[in-house]
């Protein structure tokens, strides 16, 4: 990792332990432990489809949701990707429904937010009101 740019002037060099990674797992595993509790636009459009939709909140009506305040399509494979993800860091819950005859005897998934999840939430949306705040822009309303 050589330094480049005002870095290099500086005398700046790479911290010990990111010299040290002897492998690419390792390299994922930094990268992983840097990103901390940020959410992507996409797993915040889902979190917030959850919280609007309550107990009503399975794969089909989350990208329903976000489809009808986007205007964006969502793929439904992406949907449950992110439901996935999202469950994985702890940041919802699912449980099974009662399966129905009109889903061919097939039970559906309901997802709900978890303290943990409206607490990164919270915290993506005052870290982007925060990075906006002061900003003068040229955007037109539309």
């Amino acid at each position: 990792w050589p330094a480049r740019g005002p870095a290099a002037d500086l005398g700046v060099r790479p911290p010990t332990f990111f010299t040290a990674l002897d492998s690419p797992y390792d390299f994922f595993y930094y990268v992983e432990i840097v990103k901390g509790d940020y959410l992507g636009e996409f797993e915040q459009l889902v979190l917030a489809a959850l919280l609007r939709l309550g107990d009503n909140a399975y794969g089909m009506s989350v990208r329903r949701e976000i489809e009808a305040r986007t205007g964006r399509q969502a793929a439904i494979g992406a949907v449950y990707a992110t439901l996935e993800r999202l469950e994985t860091k702890g940041y919802i819950s699912s449980s099974e429904g009662d399966p129905t005859p009109e889903r061919g005897g097939r039970a559906k998934r309901f997802f709900r937010i978890k303290a943990d999840g409206e607490r990164a939430l919270h915290e993506s949306q005052e870290t982007m009101r925060r990075m906006m705040t002061g900003l003068k822009t040229k955007w037109s309303a539309t």
